[in-house]
């Protein structure tokens, strides 16, 4: 046996400039099935831990998917709002310990607006519970101060005591503003947060008295003709905000949440809803199910095209081997040998290509890490092969293995066919 391993392996070496070709190609198939199966766990880990430490989003009655599309990721419009009167109600809930009120609907190039209050960069956590980190300036604290998120201040070049104004309504970041805009009364950047891999990233923060400010001479979403007031005046106004977009809910204790959402949509006053954003997020991620599974079979079907790739070269070469394998024959090895030894070498050049592509999925993941979380907010961590990882791995080998047998018989049949004399 171990000569019949010696053998296959200075065979392979033999063969380098052939087989090394198919050993890249199934390196790069093999890291291509990895990397699938790594950015959708890590896609999904971001994308389920988009908020974090929360037991209840509350909002409008309607479906809890758009409630979290909306209220979580920025993304659709509220057909309604949530009074304030009805948020303060659940804020002042025994069993509530903190709440974050959230109010949408204007936007800067793009980029959602997010009205809320100051203890939103104390509460808010995303990932394993992280808290929100600026790395310049600080928190809002008055009127028309803007803080920034990290994608926001990034792809716009903005710093800090810039100048911006809002519109109503969404836009393009490349287009024209979709409403009217607010540029008599411009925000200041006071502060950018750290990257974090969420829709925080892609959000401008003010406070809820910034956005009633900004519409106190509104009127049906649009302003009041003629009627301009000085910012100095807007102080004068109340400025509590009349309405909101959703709210995140903390308990006490954690037992209370079913408790709590019964309470929520049975409230009388406004037609409400409390959606619990683990179920809401697991059942958002089952409707991109499809998309997964297709990224997989992409990716299959590459290392496929690669293992068939190997078995054709090794099928190719057997022309080329017949004198040295008669030439094996007459010094005592078998057909089953001979069929061993090319099983081998399908084996040697497929578990080379494998570790290779791990080898190469680690370098990758240490330099698209970055560009992932900026472009695409995924958090791709750096870790060791998981276990299902590494079954995928294990799978690449034994197919590449199987892949094998095709000219390792082929090799059996001929090694009885010529004997010790070849055929042309």
């Amino acid at each position: 046996m171990r000569a019949v391993l010696v053998l296959a392996l200075k065979g392979a070496l033999a063969r380098r400039g052939t087989l090394g070709l198919m050993l890249v190609s199934i390196a790069l198939a093999s890291a291509l099935l990895v990397a699938v199966e790594r950015i959708r766990h890590d896609a999904r880990t971001s994308f389920v831990q988009s908020v974090s430490g929360v037991d209840l989003v509350v909002g409008p009655r309607g479906g809890a998917v758009p409630l979290m599309l909306h209220a979580v990721f920025r993304v659709g419009e509220a057909s309604t709002g949530m009074r304030w009167e009805s948020y303060r109600k659940i804020a002042e809930h025994p069993a509530v310990d903190w709440a974050l009120p959230l109010a949408l609907g204007d936007s800067y190039r793009g980029f959602a607006v997010l009205g809320t209050s100051a203890d939103y960069f104390a509460r808010f956590r995303y990932g394993d519970r992280q808290a929100l980190r600026l790395v310049a300036g600080r928190p809002f604290a008055g009127l028309f101060e803007a803080v920034l998120g990290s994608e926001v201040a990034g792809r716009l070049g903005h710093r800090l005591d810039d100048r911006i104004a809002l519109a109503h309504g969404s836009g393009h970041i490349e287009g024209a503003l979709a409403g009217p805009g607010h540029d008599d009364r411009p925000f200041t950047v006071v502060g950018i947060l750290a990257p974090t891999g969420t829709p925080v990233d892609r959000s401008v923060h003010v406070s809820l008295e910034s956005i009633a400010a900004l519409h106190v001479d509104w009127v049906g979403g649009a302003p009041v003709p003629g009627l301009s007031l000085p910012t100095e005046a807007l102080t004068k106004f109340d400025l509590s905000p009349k309405e909101i977009s959703a709210a995140l809910i903390g308990l006490k204790r954690r037992a209370d949440a079913f408790r709590m959402q019964r309470h929520v949509n049975e409230l009388r006053d406004e037609p409400l809803m409390a959606v619990l954003p683990g179920v809401a997020l697991d059942e958002l991620w089952r409707t991109l199910g499809l998309l997964e599974r297709t990224l997989f079979a992409v990716s299959a079907l590459v290392v496929a095209v690669g293992l068939a790739g190997l078995a054709a070269t090794m099928l190719a070469g057997l022309a080329e081997r017949r004198r040295e394998l008669a030439v094996l024959r007459a010094l005592g090895a078998g057909p089953g040998a001979l069929c061993l030894m090319l099983l081998a070498e399908g084996l040697f050049v497929t578990a080379a290509g494998a570790v290779a592509g791990l080898a190469l999925l680690a370098a990758g993941s240490a330099v698209a890490a970055p560009w992932l979380l900026d472009q695409f907010g995924i958090v791709l961590t750096q870790r060791l092969p998981t276990a299902d990882e590494l079954l995928l791995v294990a799978a690449v080998v034994a197919t590449g293995l199987a892949a094998s047998l095709i000219p390792a018989w082929r090799a059996w049949r001929m090694s009885l066919a010529d004997g010790l004399t070849p055929r042309a």
